[in-house]
């Protein structure tokens, strides 16, 4: 099994920058691509941005293109994500995600490990 865990979310405001990060434990050497997903009330849940195994593919929603970037530290087992330029919509719970997948993917079915997610609240 694997465990994901979350940290990093708050409350700021419009315009500032937050970091998050994720903490994998367990069988990490199952982990292929890992993503941020994130869902906000009465939304569904989306993928914010994903990244492969040694980094090299990487993936953003539009609407976080040129603000948010996500990395990883495999010899750390963990993936972070750095978000600039805040936004009200970007509030939301952030989710870290990891796959068995054997290629790169952006689908929420292929995600089978999740973390707790942390709450990310931007006021504008």
């Amino acid at each position: 099994q694997v465990q994901l865990v979350e940290s990093g979310g708050g409350l700021v405001q419009a315009g500032d920058s937050l970091s998050l990060s994720c903490a994998a434990s367990g069988r990490t050497f199952t982990i292929n691509p890992m993503a941020w997903f994130r869902q906000a009330p009465g939304n569904e849940r989306e993928i914010v941005a994903s990244i492969g195994w040694n980094g090299a593919r990487q993936y953003y929603t539009d609407s976080v293109k040129g603000r948010f970037t996500i990395s990883r530290d495999n010899a750390k087992n963990a993936v972070y994500l750095q978000m600039n330029s805040l936004k009200s919509e970007d509030t939301g719970v952030y989710y870290c995600a990891g796959s068995s997948s054997v290629g790169f993917t952006i689908r929420p079915t292929d995600y089978n490990y999740w973390g707790q997610g942390t709450q990310v609240t931007v006021s504008s």
